[in-house]
């Protein structure tokens, strides 16, 4: 997808809400268990209940692949199911280098067909180019995530008080454009988005942490936005675990349409 695509996208739905697929079996509608696919019956109904009101879906592959061939199948499935027109995240963190990086791209940009995937920086320059080399798809790089274990290496500062993350975020931007190029930024680090936005003026932001972890979504808008609104706020656990009886279809799309009108508000 392009960018052009993704920011009409968000101006036509008024919403910058990406939806985590995070499908957890322990966790689903107990009734939907009797299902040969019950993985994909519950992203089904996520689905149904918020495409109109997300212009993103992320799948963490951690959650696919735990079921082994099943779980692959399941996400097959899910992918197809998704709007064409909806951006898709692989979030697999993938952080390798040389032709190990290029077989995790053709993996999820040719064989699964996902617009876009979460790649870690540690290693560098090696790790991030294999995905960069695909036309309208997209790597977002983790430039300050939202777990309390961020604050063991990326606030790290060197000997002019720069921060990891300030360096990774720059850095990349050598690798890339606002055009392929995407960073992972946490809500709960507000105090930081104004200072990475000057950072990253033209980027998008995949935004995790707003909902169960504690950000604020409003703090996330007022200093993270750009001209493009620049953002992708993800919640997982808050909207597709919103009900867990028969009626939990109705509860995820309750709660999808709270976030969303937060975020027409926002962009009025």
């Amino acid at each position: 997808m392009t960018k052009q695509a993704l920011v009409q996208n968000i101006r036509e739905k008024q919403s910058f809400l990406c939806v985590g697929l995070d499908t957890d079996l322990t966790k689903i509608p107990h009734h939907l268990l009797a299902y040969q696919d019950p993985v994909f019956e519950f992203n089904k109904a996520v689905i149904d209940a918020t495409k109109d009101l997300c212009v993103a879906y992320k799948p963490n592959l951690a959650f696919y692949e735990s079921l082994g061939p099943k779980g692959w199948k399941s996400l097959e499935k899910t992918l197809e199911y998704i709007p064409e027109n909806i951006f898709t995240i692989a979030d697999a963190k993938r952080g390798d280098i040389g032709n190990t990086s290029k077989m995790y791209a053709k993996t999820f940009f040719e064989y699964m067909n996902f617009d876009a995937v979460t790649v870690a920086p540690y290693m560098g320059k090696d790790s991030i180019t294999p995905f960069l080399e695909f036309d309208d798809k997209w790597v977002i790089v983790l430039g300050l995530t939202s777990n309390e274990g961020s604050a063991d290496f990326q606030y790290l500062k060197d000997q002019d008080g720069r921060t990891l993350y300030d360096k990774v975020i720059t850095k990349a931007q050598e690798w890339g454009n606002p055009n392929n190029l995407m960073y992972v930024v946490g809500a709960t680090h507000p105090e930081t988005f104004a200072e990475i936005r000057a950072l990253a003026k033209d980027f998008f932001f995949l935004v995790p942490g707003v909902g169960a972890q504690g950000g604020d979504m409003n703090a996330v808008f007022k200093h993270g936005k750009n001209d493009d609104i620049g953002l992708l706020v993800n919640s997982s656990r808050d909207i597709i675990y919103a009900g867990n009886g028969l009626d939990f279809q109705e509860e995820i799309r309750r709660k999808a349409q709270q976030v969303q009108k937060s975020m027409n508000d926002l962009m009025a």
